[in-house]
């Protein structure tokens, strides 16, 4: 379109120079040449349109937009048309409480309240893109800043107006995926009206109050407390059973021992140890007393 507007502005220009200067009439062809070659130009350029991978093309007539959609590639068209590109590849928009990691700079994280009166930090990334068929809609209602007019604005709002229905402690613990849930649920539908798809909804970090933490961390304390304390009992009692079955053990053994031994059999273990003794290549002594058992000396011991 800018070519054509040069070209046409550079024709009725060589027509006013050579009618004002005689000198110049011979230059009008010349002239006319280039307004025609430059209008021809931009006639070509505008009816040549690329639409690159992953965006979308939609038309629009003196600024009344059209309700087809042109895809990727190349595309001959009307050369009054314009163009409006749109992205439709999956968009990440995040709000956060640490500087310069979300969308927005500073703190962006979502404060809300929750059922029992408790201010409770959420960052949250949405993750969507634009709905091809719904791109002329978008364009109409809300135009192409729909990430502050639609994405942001509707979030927030969503998460404040869910937040009330659960207490704080129970939305940082037990109720955190129920919370997600629902919210998504929510900003799904609200999104999909307005020609957005919400592929996914992430609750990144959820900072409870100082207060309500120092709480947490003594009741996790104590439980843990507890359970080590139960663990060092059952421990002792383990132990306890151990020492009490060995015992039984010992007992069982010298009554058995005590039941079993005769004075026979004591008398023919006695005999087998002298055989042993007497089978061994060092000197002994040996002196046989009035009682059943010997007194052995070694006579290599000085």
């Amino acid at each position: 379109m800018f070519l054509l507007i040069v070209g046409f502005i550079i024709l009725i220009a060589a027509g006013a120079i050579t009618r004002s200067d005689e000198r110049l009439r011979r230059l009008k062809t010349p002239v006319r040449a280039v307004g025609a070659v430059i209008m021809l130009t931009g006639i070509l350029m505008s009816c040549i349109k690329q639409i690159d991978a992953g965006q979308i093309g939609v038309k629009k007539l003196f600024g009344k937009v059209q309700r087809d959609v042109m895809g990727s590639g190349l595309h001959f068209i009307n050369p009054l048309l314009e163009v409006e590109k749109l992205d439709i590849k999956t968009q990440n928009y995040t709000m956060s409480g640490v500087r310069d990691e979300g969308t927005k700079s500073g703190d962006d994280a979502i404060k809300v309240l929750t059922a029992d009166g408790l201010e409770v930090t959420i960052d949250l990334s949405v993750l969507y893109r634009v709905i091809t068929n719904d791109a002329p809609m978008l364009l109409q209602e809300t135009g192409t800043d729909y990430e502050d007019k639609i994405v942001r604005p509707i979030t927030r709002t969503r998460i404040r107006d869910n937040a009330v229905y659960y207490d704080a402690v129970a939305l940082y613990s037990t109720k955190r995926d129920e919370f997600q849930q629902r919210i998504f649920k929510n900003i799904e539908a609200d999104f999909k009206k307005r020609g957005l798809l919400l592929e996914n909804l992430l609750v990144r970090n959820i900072t409870l109050p100082q207060s309500v933490r120092a709480t947490i961390e003594q009741k996790i304390n104590a439980e843990q407390d507890a359970q080590k304390m139960q663990f060092v009992l059952q421990k002792e009692k383990q132990e306890a059973e151990r020492k009490r079955v060995e015992a039984q053990g010992i007992a069982d053994y010298q009554r058995i021992i005590s039941e079993s031994l005769t004075d026979r059999q004591l008398q023919y273990e006695s005999i087998k140890a002298q055989l042993e003794i007497a089978k061994s290549q060092n000197a002994k002594v040996i002196i046989m007393g009035k009682g059943n058992t010997p007194v052995i000396l070694d006579s290599k011991t000085p």
